[in-house]
């Protein structure tokens, strides 16, 4: 073995050059492992979405409220008729109510009379109509019933038992307080006491040795020396809301010595479900796409792009409705079977004219498309609309091509962190949250690109801020967080007309058109759009990528 000694000087030269080569392997590594973390596949899990009727929630009633429970069946009791009148029952009637002519009745109290809304429809539509009724409700109820909703009653591991979530009643009326129970033994007198402050208690029924102070009022107290007998007159308390509020809360106290519980009584008018017919399926059950979905766009100077959109629609949804909000300078009327166009005053902006076209939609979902958009075999609408009708999500985004053959869906994740008097966070980032199951290319996310299919009664809820004139479109989904169940497929694509035109074949319309679409950064729009993030969702900052 030979060995070969290195001059000094030697060494010394070849020590920057392996200090360049170390620092070089770092940073390489470094970048290797930065992008392995960034675009490597994450490991997003994937969530079952579907309606599936095994899973409805149960009424949180489901049994007669005065029935006997099997531990104090051998408690009698004395029903309060008047009382129990008050409470509601599972089914209603429209029946004017019998009852003594009175002189001037018609002119003091109205006219009675009584409706009938079925009537409306032929007798042989009408079992047609109401099967699919039927199905549109459970649906409604299977998306808008949540787990904080049921009822729960807390165990007694302290001496009191107690509901704490899922009691409701509706304003100024009366229900059973259920789960009430006092679960001690060796005292020589029982004592519990129940305290609200926007409603009164009452007994629905007497119970043998049991003394109740304060029927009628907001507080009321049981006494008695046997307990059973006590946890009896506890399942025939009362609650009658007498201060109105559409929507709101009772806090009631429940107490025995030296223990209290505190619950909630939901007060509220059952929201009013709002149904659309989804019209009779076709011979082999397919959707019926022209009464489920209204296609609706928004245009300004470009009635060329707009006229190429519609003829591609055409192509695939001949008798689809297309609602079209246009406020350029000058109109042009774009008429065809099926269209509506509705003119605005100039440059009224690209929220307003959603506000306008969404406000005139009809059907159970609205398909939003930009006016340079064009349909091809790709744009499988029918795909969309199957991902709501089987799942919990309000709005489903597609794939926007490009001339170039990029695709882009624009799965934007969004989130708000608390801060102090300044304003919150708004974070915003590329990505989604799960995939959906049995739809594969579909996931969950928070926003997505401007080619979306929406329940049209959630986008009205949303709405768009008309403030936000010409360049506005991740501001709907932030008003939406919290509301808006979003998903995204990607594999329904629309096309992107072309936007590449040499500067000196712009037409005045186009030259026009981009003055008002791309705006410089001291433009007010962006100033506006800023103002409102700051005051109107009191954020102080926006993070993104």
């Amino acid at each position: 073995m030979v060995f070969r000694c290195q001059k000094p000087t030697e060494a010394l030269r070849m020590r920057p050059v392996q200090k360049s080569l170390c620092l070089l392997l770092v940073v390489t590594a470094s970048l290797a492992l930065l992008y392995l973390h960034v675009w490597s596949p994450k490991p997003y899990g994937t969530v079952d979405l579907r309606n599936r009727p095994d899973r409805a929630s149960k009424q949180p009633f489901g049994q007669h409220l005065l029935g006997s429970s099997n531990k104090y069946a051998h408690i009698t009791f004395r029903l309060k008729e008047e009382i129990v009148e008050l409470l509601p029952r599972d089914s209603c009637t429209c029946e004017v109510e019998p009852g003594g002519k009175m002189p001037f009745q018609k002119q003091l109290f109205g006219q009675l009379y009584s409706l009938e809304f079925a009537s409306a429809f032929s007798h042989p539509e009408l079992a047609g109509i109401r099967g699919r009724r039927e199905h549109e409700y459970q649906n409604y109820r299977e998306r808008t019933q949540s787990p904080a909703d049921q009822l729960l009653i807390v165990p007694a591991n302290s001496p009191l038992e107690y509901p704490v979530q899922g009691v409701e009643v509706r304003p100024l009326q009366t229900i059973l307080i259920p789960g009430l129970s006092l679960q001690a033994a060796g005292r020589k007198q029982y004592r519990v006491t129940l305290s609200a402050t926007l409603g009164t208690f009452h007994t629905a029924a007497v119970v043998e040795g049991v003394t109740a102070q304060g029927e009628g009022e907001a507080r009321l107290t049981l006494l008695s020396t046997q307990l059973d007998n006590l946890n009896r007159q506890l399942q025939f308390i009362t609650y009658t809301n007498t201060l109105f509020h559409p929507n709101t809360a009772d806090t009631v106290q429940f107490a025995t010595d030296g223990h209290q519980a505190t619950f909630t009584i939901r007060i509220r008018h059952t929201p009013t479900p709002k149904l659309y017919n989804p019209g009779s399926p076709g011979s082999e059950g397919d959707y019926n796409m022209t009464a489920l979905i209204t296609i609706a766009t928004k245009t300004f100077l470009r009635y060329d792009k707009l006229r190429a959109l519609i003829a591609s629609i055409r192509r695939f949804y001949p008798t689809v409705t297309i609602i079209i909000a246009d406020d350029s300078q000058h109109h042009e009327p774009v008429e065809g079977p099926h269209i509506e166009q509705y003119f605005m005053p100039f440059g009224k902006g690209w929220f307003a004219g959603r506000n306008l076209a969404i406000s005139q939609v009809t059907t159970k979902y609205v398909l939003w498309v930009d006016d340079d958009f064009i349909f091809t075999p790709r744009t499988r609408v029918e795909k969309l609309v199957d991902v709501l009708e089987k799942t919990s999500l309000d709005l489903v985004g597609g794939a926007v091509r490009e001339i170039t053959g990029f695709t882009t869906t624009y799965r934007q994740k969004i989130n708000v962190q608390a801060g102090g008097k300044e304003g919150d966070c708004l974070q915003t980032r590329q990505g989604y949250h799960h995939n959906i199951q049995g739809f594969p290319g579909c996931v969950v996310t928070d926003g997505v690109v401007n080619f979306f299919l929406a329940r049209t009664d959630k986008v009205l809820q949303v709405g768009f801020d008309p403030r936000l004139s010409r360049v506005a479109h991740l501001e709907f989904f932030i008003d939406g967080l919290g509301i808006l169940h979003v998903g995204s497929c990607a594999d329904v694509v629309v096309d992107h007309a072309s936007k590449i035109k040499l500067p000196w074949q712009k037409t005045e319309s186009e030259k026009q058109y981009a003055k008002f679409r791309y705006p410089s950064s001291a433009d007010d729009s962006v100033s506006i759009k800023h103002s409102l993030f700051y005051f109107k969702n009191r954020f102080k900052c926006m993070t993104g990528n």
